[in-house]
């Protein structure tokens, strides 16, 4: 069956020439777009309109486009990603919206993410606190056969689980506090739960916590916006861990 056509869709987007420069919202009109086309698409579509205009097409961030990079990161009419579950700003498609509907297409709105242009922020801060411990430094040696190490099957899905954070900052942008914690406690709990991570544990939540605190971000006030945002769906529960080894860490001093 043939994809339905949108004849008519206003994007009603955010410009900002630089990150120091004051940011309005401009109205497009886009033509003729195929429901079965993605939202960012979508957005080449309108950009290839506007460069043949003469004008400044849309600046915004992406790399995969299959939902696996992080780094198309919008609000979409009041949703970091847009209104479909479980799908970054990449996976959305047209079919969700309706003919004659005005799209607002935003940045992240976050201090610790500074926009750089248009859509694009800078997401170097979760970089920033990846470095701070987000890694193992032992050495692994090369590949062990899968059994050497053993680790329950509960450890190890929940360890999958939490690795599955692209990092996108989807959970910051939906935080009324501008919140890191659900991205800094999936990464500690990825490790949390493997041996190979246990033996830094107590540096790595020390120093993660204490990096995303100075980088600006804010404090959890456990709402569960975050998880409701997040592509992945990455659990709240995860918090509640990375408050246990943060408190283990400190009382262990």
């Amino acid at each position: 069956m043939a994809d339905i056509i949108l004849n008519k869709i206003y994007v009603k987007v955010w410009r900002q020439n630089s990150p120091k420069s004051k940011g309005r919202f401009e109205t497009y009109l886009v033509e003729t777009v195929s429901q079965g086309t993605s939202f960012l698409e979508m957005i080449d579509i309108l950009n290839d309109k506007l460069i043949l205009e003469g004008k400044d097409p849309i600046a915004f961030d992406h790399d995969c486009r299959e939902g696996i990079c992080g780094m198309c990161s919008m609000y979409v009419n009041g949703h970091a990603h847009g209104p479909d579950a479980e799908v970054t700003t990449c996976q959305l498609h047209m079919r969700k919206f309706s003919e004659g509907q005005t799209i607002v297409v935003e940045p992240w709105r976050a201090a610790a993410f500074p926009v750089i242009k248009d859509m694009m922020v800078d997401r170097t801060a979760f970089e920033k606190i990846q470095q701070a411990g987000g890694y193992v430094s032992v050495n692994t040696g090369g590949i062990p056969d899968g059994n050497v190490i053993l680790i329950g099957q509960d450890d190890a899905e929940e360890a999958m689980d939490a690795a599955a954070c692209i990092g996108c900052g989807a959970c910051v942008a939906t935080c009324k506090n501008s919140s890191a914690m659900l991205f800094v406690a999936a990464k500690v709990s990825q490790l949390a739960k493997l041996p190979q991570g246990r033996i830094e544990a107590k540096k790595r939540a020390k120093a993660m916590v204490a990096k995303m605190d100075e980088l600006g971000f804010g404090g959890c006030t456990n709402t569960g916006g975050c998880e409701l945002a997040c592509p992945k769906s990455i659990s709240i529960a995860h918090i509640a861990r990375l408050n246990r080894e943060y408190l283990r860490a400190k009382f262990s001093d």
